[in-house]
């Protein structure tokens, strides 16, 4: 018998129900509450969805197919527990306790483990007869091998010293992240923040990094392939020159355009540029500006007047846009992942002579973006990427949508 089965404790339906009720007490300061010790539990294949266990003591628990999808985690220690094959999509684990964890097959794509701590961590037994053993769950896997953290939220993140072939942190946002030494061997790491993440000494050979922002990361002898970094999103440069005329005096330019009627000014047509050098663009008026491709990430655009502009392909991910005003804007297959667009209007643009300009977001990327109370009144949304994204109050009427 190994250390894990005669340490593993089982909990009947009625048992977890009182511990979680006493818990839900001790949360809100409510008399005879009770923090949750569910240290060593057999938990595994519970159902514990939108639980709020923050603060519980999992120490060791065997939780592997657990469903804690939606489960509020802040800080719980899960110190050398069995998570493999768990659900914790959209799950809150921010500065959880996860040393030593197994996470190998879990699914936390779109969850906050933003300040979480993964690093090694192991338990030893006191035996009469061999000394010491360590807690070994039935699997010797560790770490997160296999695990999908597509969208998850990872910044500041401390891990290190995994195992890891291939792990899905697609549009992963891991700012800041601790990742010395870890091995990512063929993670797919496409569209992730890396912003200031620490990497040195990282295996990432065979990564895929295509769109990755890596703006202050150090990726010292992080193992690349040649090539791999090719198409990532590096720091922006002070300033930016189209055709020898600085993009700041161009947006000018064409802000002009737009507030004579086109009598004064010219109508600009910038593609592929990168405005983030610009800080900002709040409540300019660049109606009907082109920028297919631009990289806007990160960006301040509240108020942005952008009707009827071209903005196909462009990269908007983490950027604020609320309030923009996009009618009739073309946003084919742009990249607005964690966006904000809180009130954007996405309602068709007028042209007069009874023509409208509808907003196209076909194939565009807005998973985890905020669309509450935005208006996407017959916008386009045909093969859009929604997973995650918060649609409260947004007024879809007539929005062409997938059957």
């Amino acid at each position: 018998m190994n250390a894990a089965a005669t340490l593993i404790r089982p909990i009947d339906a009625a048992s977890l129900r009182e511990v979680l009720e006493a818990h839900a007490r001790y949360l809100s300061g409510q008399s005879g509450g009770a923090r949750a010790n569910l240290a060593y539990a057999d938990l595994a294949n519970a159902d514990l969805e939108l639980q709020d266990l923050s603060d519980a003591d999992l120490t060791g628990a065997r939780l592997n197919g657990a469903l804690l999808a939606g489960a509020r985690l802040e800080k719980t220690v899960f110190y050398a527990a069995d998570l493999r094959n768990s659900d914790l999509r959209g799950a809150v684990l921010r500065q959880a306790d996860l040393r030593g964890a197994c996470l190998r097959g879990a699914n936390m794509a779109g969850a906050d483990l933003s300040g979480a701590d993964l690093r090694p961590g192991r338990i030893a037994l006191q035996d009469v007869r061999s000394g010491f053993r360590l807690l070994d769950h039935e699997a010797d896997d560790s770490g997160l091998d296999y695990a999908v953290l597509g969208d998850a939220d990872l910044s500041n993140l401390q891990i290190s010293s995994r195992t890891g072939v291939p792990a899905d942190m697609r549009d992963a946002d891991l700012s800041r992240a601790i990742l010395t030494g870890t091995r990512m061997r063929e993670a797919r790491l496409d569209g992730a923040n890396l912003s200031g993440a620490e990497m040195t000494s990282a295996d990432l050979s065979g990564a895929s990094l295509k769109r990755a922002m890596v703006a202050g990361a150090n990726l010292q002898d992080a193992g690349l392939d040649p090539g791999a970094a090719d198409e990532v999103i590096q720091a922006p440069p002070s300033i930016v020159y189209i055709d020898d005329q600085p993009l700041h005096a161009l947006i000018a330019e064409h802000e002009r355009w737009v507030e004579s009627g086109g009598l004064d000014g010219t109508a600009q047509k910038l593609v592929g540029a990168d405005f983030r050098g610009l800080k900002q663009l709040t409540s300019r008026r660049l109606t009907a500006l082109i920028a297919c491709n631009g990289v806007f990430f990160g960006m301040d655009l509240r108020d942005a007047h952008l009707q009827g502009a071209d903005l196909s392909g462009a990269d908007f991910r983490m950027a604020d846009l609320s309030g923009a005003d996009l009618r009739g804007a073309r946003l084919v297959g742009a990249q607005l992942v964690r966006a904000n667009l809180q009130g954007a209007r996405l309602g068709p643009l007028s042209l007069g002579d009874n023509r409208v300009a509808r907003a196209d977001l076909t194939r565009a990327n807005l998973r985890r973006a905020d669309l509450t109370v935005a208006d996407l009144t017959r916008a386009r949304l045909l093969e859009a990427e929604l997973e995650g994204a918060l649609l409260g109050g947004a007024d879809l009427t007539h929005a062409e949508l997938e059957a």
